[in-house]
């Protein structure tokens, strides 16, 4: 799949596909004489080296020639200041109820004129890495952010000879124009009363464009440019996944493919990325952002590298051989007079870094085999280290209502418990079309393709923590065919491994009451489905159902 760039001269107009409001107002900014055009990743490299403000580290980037670097290239730290985390609430997305579209385009109109004065760079990249699905975006961002775009390039596809060629290649499909991101970091922000007053993150998908204003974080540009993607793919008969996914190769024809869903801190990466010991010949597709085709139930890849967390990661470690690019860490001279970073998050939450493909030794693109399993990632206290959901409806509603923590990748609006037990469904917070699309296509993979569906606790069970040779322990056991599940207690459709050391007793009214209170917990959040957002994300009347059977087996 490949998206239009260009139109015939009949194709250009009012009503036609590429052609409305929002998308004309960010698109034609592209065009202006204050552009300058950054065609390969070695301009953009000098480019944020030489911006002020960036840390040139001695640490080299490991065999970058190979990826579009020159070879004596080194890890770039750049720091946004006192922001270092997604901001959710500055976020609008035309479409759904009370986002009004004309107020934010009259903000982005205003904020394209005031960045006239600046020198602007356009840079293009690949969403997606198989013919199957490759989709152009387009990102201008002003000077001085040089090194949000030199990371951007770095996280997507960047114009690679081999990658153009597969582009050229590919097939487009129906009338998905490219995609546009407009984005000023150093917006001077606005006095409307109804939005934040530094910051907004305006998404109309349906005409693949977005205006990211006054966000620093890189972070928003990664998760924001994915969520068009993830809509276009939406469209187009996949399921946008905001998780890891590998496959075992389990040796005379045999594999197994599982795709593991959580939100960032839950364990995606620690699963993805697992060795187990050396027990198995590994394949890595990717640990964030990939697609399933639901009618075939293969997957594609949306990114090369890997935005990770540096909290894990002293600066002598081996993975740190594989950054390109760190972002809110510090930086200290060695014993060899060399500059290195400082990570663990020793200066502030959420250090990051971008990881290399070679990070992952095994790593693939596309993985053509069909998906087998499914693993929801919950931080839910009354949920054991691994049950197994039976029937189409149930497996998809839990998750639509997956429970777990707040992580340090998020900024949070003024009130918020950090600490308090949310509900993301499918541990996407990055959506932006209705829930049931997901909940439907879910569905559709265990029901016509009889994808197996797990939930694995990472968290704490009743107070005791779950540690990740628990957790892995109880997927080896999965993938291995060794697992014996039996039915819990009265529930029909819920069965469990029993996991030495987190034995749930269904009899301890103090357990049986928390489990219940947890399950009835999501029934109230798809009741409120019916009416938030003037039931913008309304699940069918079968996800409460499977929800109330659980309930009452209680």
């Amino acid at each position: 799949m490949s998206t239009r760039a260009y139109f015939k001269k009949d194709e250009i107009g009012a009503g036609k596909p590429g052609f409305a409001k929002t998308r004309s107002i960010i698109e034609a900014a592209f065009y202006g004489n204050n552009v300058v055009k950054v065609n390969t990743l070695k301009e953009a490299y000098e480019l944020a080296k030489n911006s002020p403000g960036t840390v040139v580290t001695d640490m080299p980037v490991y065999r970058g020639e190979e990826f579009g670097l020159e070879k004596d290239a080194k890890v770039l730290l750049f720091n946004d200041g006192s922001i270092t985390g997604r901001y959710a609430a500055a976020r609008r997305i035309a479409g759904e109820p009370n986002v009004n579209c004309d107020e934010l385009d009259k903000i982005v109109m205003d904020a394209i004129y005031d960045a006239r004065w600046k020198t602007m760079y356009h840079a293009e990249a690949f969403i997606g890495l198989d013919p199957e699905f490759m989709v152009k975006v387009h990102l201008l961002i002003p000077e001085g952010e040089e090194n949000v775009m030199y990371s951007w390039l770095l996280n997507f596809q960047y114009m690679s000879e081999e990658y153009v060629k597969m582009y050229k290649n590919s097939k487009p499909v129906g009338n998905e124009p490219d995609i546009y991101i407009f984005s000023d970091p150093q917006w001077v922000g606005t006095t409307n009363p109804a939005y934040d007053p530094k910051c907004i993150s305006y998404f109309n998908t349906s005409q693949n464009c977005a205006a990211i204003l006054g966000m620093r974080y890189f972070g928003e540009h990664k998760k924001g440019t994915l969520t068009i993607g993830w809509a276009v793919a939406n469209r187009n008969g996949y399921a946008s996944c905001h998780g890891g996914q590998k496959r075992y190769n389990l040796g005379e024809g045999k594999s197994y493919v599982a795709s593991v869903f959580g939100l960032s801190g839950s364990g995606k990466s620690t699963i993805t990325h697992a060795k187990h010991g050396g027990k198995y010949d590994v394949t890595v597709l990717h640990d964030d952002a990939f697609i399933i085709n639901a009618e075939t139930g293969s997957s594609i890849a949306m990114e090369p590298t890997y935005f990770d967390k540096t909290s894990d990661y002293p600066t002598y470690c081996d993975d740190n051989k594989y950054l390109l690019t760190a972002q809110n860490c510090s930086a200290t001279i060695d014993e060899d007079g060399k500059v290195v970073l400082v990570t663990e998050d020793i200066r502030n939450g959420n250090g990051r870094a971008i990881k290399s493909k070679l990070w992952s030794p095994n790593r693939v693109d596309k993985i053509e085999e069909p998906v087998n399993a499914i693993f929801w990632i919950m931080k839910d206290p009354t949920i054991p280290p691994i049950i197994k959901l039976k029937g189409a409806s149930l497996a998809s509603v839990m998750g639509a209502t997956l429970a777990t923590k707040r992580s340090s990748a998020e900024r949070l609006a003024a009130g918020v418990d950090p600490n308090a037990l949310v509900v993301e469904p499918y541990a996407n917070p990055f959506r932006t079309y209705p829930l049931v699309n997901d909940y439907e296509k879910f569905k559709k993979l265990v029901a016509e393709r009889n994808v197996d569906c797990y939930i694995i606790n990472t968290g704490d069970f009743m107070g005791k923590k779950v540690q990740p040779k628990d957790t892995l322990g109880v997927i080896e056991a999965v993938v291995e065919g060794t697992a014996t599940f039996k039915q819990w207690g009265n529930f029909e459709d819920i069965e469990i491994f029993e996991w030495e050391g987190f034995v749930p007793n269904l009899n301890d009214p103090e357990y049986a009451a928390s489990l219940k209170a947890r399950m009835n917990d999501r029934v109230q959040f798809v009741k409120s489905r019916e009416t938030f957002k003037d039931g913008y994300d309304k699940l069918p009347e079968d996800a409460l159902a499977a929800l109330e059977k659980v309930v009452s087996s209680l």
